[in-house]
């Protein structure tokens, strides 16, 4: 129908509604323009519809259901001369991804310590008399850093060299008592009995003589530990105990009952210990069995480091140690790597964030982060098929390189993967790909290969 029918019949349903001339032929297979023309200006009566072959029209009085066709007519033929044309296919960014190989790269959290750690304690008892460094202070081996009082230990070293005069004067008598009475032996003059005895006293001189040595030299030793000095090379810190308290609790206080006078680091190269769960470390010795890693060597093995405040540690360390025994309590391995600090920026205790190249990665792709999406049935991707059709394909992620997710499985080498426009698609629909391109204020690092 014309417009003229859909401006006047609403007209024409309000002012007289029993009055309403239909063709029921008409309306269902063809158009009537007289009969459009006669039915929009209110005609009543009979009259003759020329497409029906001269049959009468009547008039009836009108039904919701009679009048149904007419107006959905009337909406249909308004409507189908203002069609809109249709919307162009959406446009998106794709890049087309090729398997490679990458740094196998775990990330872990560990923590510093010292390469050497030494406590200096007093191995003798006394007053302490000075402390002779400053407080942290870069030390040297066998430079002095603290005096205990010692004349205790003077006293009885000269006490102890006494003894060794006497008993040696009495070695030198036993030994010239011992040679007369062999002469007179001889002769007869002194019985086997009197030389026997001659020859033990001696021994027994002799030995008593050993040890006095030995005294002497322990006194000596006591006397050397009231002078404490650096056992490593290192920073010296913080003096625990203060000028003229009384250290240690026995006259011999060595070992661990020993006072504790300070403490030295060695931190021009450092350790960063951290673990690795039992069940990682299957994975990827089995994945090495199976020819997709390559692991590397305890000492190539290349590790990076990321501060507390996330700036990047400017030298790089090695894998040092890889433990053989699983912790019962937390289900990981030790390990330990070792890193240059010559600056002193790595601090004992500090945590940090390592990233370990283990080896080498094969047969991955590597996926830019926005163009990873996740439902309820895991992870997916949208590629663009060869007929320009958007396609879902499932995939394994894997970790994440750089500013790219690795994918294991689900793609394959030629995929076209969308990672600008997502929001104006969905599966099945007809696209136009264009070439993605990195941002250039972003990494250097572009996933798969860009067209």
């Amino acid at each position: 129908m014309n417009r003229l029918l859909l401006r006047r019949v609403p007209k024409l349903l309000l002012s007289e509604p029993d009055r309403f001339v239909t063709c029921m032929k008409r309306t269902q297979h063809h158009t009537d323009r007289e009969a459009t023309r006669r039915l929009a200006a209110g005609w009543s009566g009979q009259f003759s519809c020329v497409r029906c072959s001269g049959r009468r029209l009547h008039t009836e009085p009108p039904t919701k259901w009679s009048l149904l066709p007419v107006l959905v007519l009337g909406l249909l033929a308004g409507c189908s001369k203002n069609t809109p044309p249709h919307a162009p296919p959406p446009q998106v960014y794709t890049v087309s991804v090729k398997a490679r190989s990458i740094a196998l790269r775990r990330e872990f959290v560990g923590r510093v310590s010292a390469y050497q750690s030494a406590n200096v304690v007093a191995r003798v008892s006394g007053v302490l008399l000075s402390r002779l460094y400053r407080e942290g202070s870069e030390v040297h081996r066998g430079q002095l850093l603290f005096r205990i009082d010692p004349a205790y230990y003077k006293a009885q070293l000269d006490n102890d060299l006494a003894l060794l005069a006497e008993d040696r004067a009495a070695l030198k008598n036993a030994i010239v008592t011992a040679a007369r009475n062999h002469k007179l032996l001889q002769i007869g003059a002194a019985s086997q009995q009197t030389v026997d005895n001659d020859d033990a006293a001696v021994r027994v001189s002799a030995a008593k003589v050993k040890s006095d040595e030995a005294l002497v030299e322990s006194a000596r030793l006591n006397l050397g530990y009231t002078r404490v000095v650096a056992p490593i090379d290192g920073i010296a810190g913080q003096q625990q105990v203060t000028t003229g308290a009384i250290v240690g609790s026995s006259i011999n206080d060595s070992g661990a009952s020993g006072t504790l006078l300070t403490t030295i680091e060695q931190i021009n190269q450092v350790y960063v210990n951290f673990t690795i769960g039992a069940a990682d470390l299957i994975t990827l010795r089995q994945a090495q069995a199976h020819g997709k890693v390559a692991l590397a060597r305890e000492h190539e093995a290349k590790i990076t480091i990321e501060l507390p405040n996330g700036v990047a540690y400017a030298r790089q360390g090695t894998l040092d140690f890889s433990g053989v025994l699983v912790n019962a309590t937390t289900g990981a391995v030790n390990m330990r790597a070792i890193v240059p600090n010559p600056a002193h920026v790595l601090l004992p205790g500090m945590y940090v964030t390592l990233r370990v190249d283990l080896g080498q990665q094969s047969g991955v792709f590597l996926i830019p982060q926005q163009a990873l999406l996740r439902d309820p049935s895991g992870a997916y991707l949208l590629v663009v098929d060869p007929d320009g059709k958007v396609v879902r394909k499932g995939v394994t992620v894997r970790n994440s390189y750089d500013n790219d997710w690795i994918v294991t499985k689900g793609l394959g080498d030629g995929d076209r993967v969308i990672v600008s426009g997502l929001q104006h698609v969905h599966e099945g629909q007809r696209v136009i790909a264009r070439p993605w391109h990195l941002p250039t204020h972003a990494g250097s690092n572009v996933a798969g290969v860009q067209q």
